[in-house]
């Protein structure tokens, strides 16, 4: 695989980058996340495990700016997220790329554009630097001979890819990830997480992730976060976690998906 070139967003090192103080998000009468204080270093892989509508998607969705918490402020490398302005909103928001369960892709573009668009639009870098670094990134994730052609053209796994490199081309410094295999059927499962392996190995990018796959999970993760009724209830290492977890619920969940 070769590696990405140096992000744009250069991370602060060992610092403290993501941090939500005593945040709560309501849906109608259900409190998702319930008074929610938690934080994730410059780059370190955190993966929050949970059951269903325990509120760890959420999390992504507030970091992406998606939807607004009622209470509370997150803050993004020293920069307030929420509440803040709209253009200081938008600012943050550069510094954070997501990969999506589903891959929305632009159908009408060429895998290169796709890749592409955002850098020139966002960014305003120039289209010839976006698509070198569009190839340089299609290339470490094993489609360096599809720039050419469309989404529909491509199996699941191509397609989120694809995602995957859209978003790094970004030059975020947080990864996002929202239980990115769901939607793959399971013989294409396999090479996505390979990517992902490969990027949380040769790359200093943070990552935040949500996923099933716990093998993944105790793989790549510097820290293991599990949720339930919109709290951290147990916080540690994969092997501490997934081997010798303290708490009832915990346990109950892991011998459930494992």
């Amino acid at each position: 695989m070769k590696e990405p070139d140096a992000d744009a967003n250069p991370p602060v090192d060992g610092g403290e980058l993501i941090r939500f103080d005593n945040v709560t998000k309501r849906f109608g009468s259900n409190t998702v996340l319930d008074r929610l204080d938690f934080s994730v270093n410059s780059g370190k892989h955190v993966t929050l495990i949970g059951p269903s509508g325990s509120g760890k998607t959420t999390i992504l969705r507030l970091l992406m700016t998606l939807t607004k918490p009622e209470e509370g402020t997150i803050t993004v490398a020293g920069e307030q997220l929420f509440p803040a302005p709209e253009k200081q909103i938008r600012e943050v928001r550069k510094k954070i790329g997501m990969v999506f369960q589903q891959f929305n892709l632009f159908p009408n573009m060429s895998v290169l554009r796709n890749i592409t668009e955002a850098p020139v639009t966002v960014l305003g870098m120039s289209k010839d630097e976006a698509a070198e670094r569009a190839r340089d990134l299609l290339e470490m994730v094993g489609l360096a001979d599809k720039c050419d052609a469309r989404p529909m053209q491509l199996s699941g796994g191509q397609q989120q890819r694809v995602a995957i490199a859209r978003a790094l081309a970004m030059r975020p410094q947080v990864l996002l990830l929202d239980e990115v295999t769901s939607a793959l059927d399971p013989e294409l499962v396999a090479g996505v997480l390979d990517v992902l392996r490969d990027i949380a190995r040769t790359t200093d990018i943070t990552m935040l992730c949500v996923t099933h796959e716990m093998n993944f999970a105790r793989d790549i993760s510097d820290q293991v976060l599990m949720f339930d009724s919109g709290r951290v209830i147990e916080s540690g290492s994969p092997e501490k976690i997934f081997s010798e977890p303290e708490n009832d619920r915990t346990r109950e969940f892991l011998s459930a998906v494992l």
